[in-house]
């Protein structure tokens, strides 16, 4: 899926253009909208944009000031410039920028929209790789290459034993030809084949160099990164910015470049891959933990048989004290492993272990604290391996030892969300979509007022925007966005049913900050404008 942005300061304009796309091509197509460079680059921030539709002269900054931030945060976007001024010097300079367009606001929708059809095809012939991934079946595998995967395979298996020898380390990567930097952290990211799950080794290495060739031409840019193929048949990367970007945002930009690089696989090789990836970097000596993490993330999908990208957001902990039972307990791990394996009644009765030593060590705040917010962690990670089931009120309850009244509290709350998560467990695959997905139409329902977009959305829910979009298909039969409009217009009829209410309030509690984007919409779905259809309530 491409995201396109529509930038203008004049609203009519903006939202003009935000209704034209919307419904277009709704499998391919998801817009977004901004009145301003500022809430523009809000939206860059957030998610990969792959277009933007934006004005050269706006306040405070210019299309032309917004292309270069977006060249340095997502340099495949493709910026289509969009003016009422016809000067040369504005064409010029638009003309300049690499893979931009230039056109007229007098040229109509039907250019603009050609236009975005023309670069969506680009993207799509960009992801056809046939011709190089020939060459790449007649290359053999080098010596350097069968080592570099030794080298990763050790530092998989066991990473503590690179604590006291970064020294031979950064030898051995200079040695290989890996560009990563033994001095800072490094990200994972593990990538599944969806089909070939049960085939040879063999067949999922061939299939590996393919699916390399498209990581490379996507990641080149702004990634350093080397992946190999575990002993499981996965696939393995890891990776770190390129030097000369050191304040990329490296968890948004590798989750927007996996989305491209899940469409390419697809289009260009059959390949339905599903990724899993680090939200944080972390130190060389802790690669493995973080791979097993990441494991068992690919374990624990919600929506099977479609290609997702799951993110693990918990920040890696620092390590705990040496001293005492509950810092034992702690550092065991056995309670993860309890909650991975479906063992309710053995990981209550660690808890319950764990809150007797935290009650009989005579009031040692530091402990207790240690003790509350490892579980807390726990608890956190499995929900968002299990899928976005719990409140995230909830969730920031978790980290919050102060929002209870006493530590004797806090462990109920701590027993309470462990039962709740093992219910949850305890369901089918097929349950758990529908219940995901029904929590997120309640609260669909429930902001109508409020943003309610694709990207905000898969925020809130804890996931990614492709995966989302393609999930909510799978199980409702129609496109979020049609969900969307079909509960907008529900709800403005309720409203219209009453006089109180002016059309300018209706369409505010439904998500539309302009009346006349409002009435435009309404119309549209009912052949009546909004006072239409309240008038003809009246006659009848």
């Amino acid at each position: 899926m491409y995201r396109l942005l529509v930038v203008d300061d004049e609203e009519i304009i903006t939202d003009g253009l935000y209704e034209v796309f919307h419904n277009w091509m709704p499998d391919k197509l998801d817009v977004c909208r901004a009145y301003s460079g500022k809430e523009a680059l809000g939206w860059m921030s957030r998610t990969r944009i792959d277009i933007v539709l934006t004005d050269i002269r706006m306040p405070g900054m210019s299309g032309l000031e917004l292309s270069g931030q977006i060249r340095s945060q997502w340099p495949r976007c493709r910026v289509v410039f969009l003016t009422g001024y016809s000067e040369f010097d504005y064409a010029y300079q638009a003309i300049q920028i690499p893979n931009a367009r230039y056109l007229l606001k007098t040229e109509g929708y039907d250019k603009v929209m050609a236009t975005v059809l023309e670069v969506i095809q680009e993207f799509e012939r960009d992801g056809q790789m046939g011709e190089t991934l020939q060459k790449l079946q007649e290359q053999s595998e080098t010596l350097v290459f069968l080592e570099q995967w030794e080298l990763l395979r050790q530092l998989i298996a066991d990473s503590s034993l690179i604590q006291g020898s970064g020294e031979r380390l950064a030898d051995d990567l200079r040695r290989l030809d890996i560009p990563l930097n033994p001095d800072l952290p490094v990200m994972l990211t593990l990538g599944r084949f969806s089909t070939i799950s049960g085939k040879a080794y063999g067949e999922k290495r061939d299939a590996f160099k393919a699916v390399q060739l498209i990581w490379n031409s996507f990641m080149g840019d702004g990634i350093s990164s080397v992946g190999m193929l575990d002993l499981h048949g996965d696939m393995v990367w890891l990776l770190q910015p390129l030097a000369q970007e050191p304040d990329k945002n490296l968890s948004l930009y590798l989750e927007g470049m996996l989305e491209l690089i899940q469409e390419a696989c697809m289009s260009s090789l059959g390949l339905p891959v599903a990724f899993t990836f680090s939200g944080f970097a972390c130190q060389w000596q802790s690669i493995t933990p973080q791979y097993d993490r990441l494991k068992q993330l690919q374990q624990l999908k919600v929506g099977d048989g479609i290609s997702m990208i799951l993110k693990d957001r918990t920040e890696p902990s620092e390590a705990y004290s040496e001293n005492g039972e509950i810092a034992a307990a702690v550092r065991s791990g056995s309670m993860e492993a309890h909650l991975e394996a479906g063992r309710e009644a053995d990981f209550l009765r660690e808890l319950k272990q764990l809150e007797d030593a935290v009650l009989s060590s005579s009031g040692n705040v530091e402990l207790a604290a240690q003790a509350y917010y490892s579980v807390a962690l726990v608890l956190l990670a499995g929900m968002k391996r299990m899928g976005p089931q719990a409140r995230v009120g909830e969730r920031e309850r978790l980290l919050r030892l102060d929002g209870h009244a006493s530590i004797k509290e806090a462990f109920r709350f701590l027993e309470q969300t462990a039962v709740e998560l093992f219910r949850f467990r305890r369901m089918d695959d097929r349950d758990k979509t529908s219940h995901v997905i029904d929590r997120i139409c309640q609260y669909i329902e429930d902001h109508l007022g409020e943003d309610v977009s694709l990207v905000h959305l898969a925020e809130v829910h804890y996931f990614n925007p492709s995966y989302l979009s393609r999930l909510f298909k799978q199980e409702r039969g129609i496109n979020l966005s049609e969900y969307i409009d079909k509960c907008r217009i529900r709800r403005s009829k309720e409203l219209l049913k009453g006089a109180d209410l002016k059309i300018r309030e209706v369409a505010l509690l439904v998500g539309y900050d302009a009346a006349h984007s409002f009435t435009r919409f309404f119309k549209k779905a009912t052949g009546l404008t909004p006072q239409e259809y309240r008038d003809s309530l009246y006659r009848l």
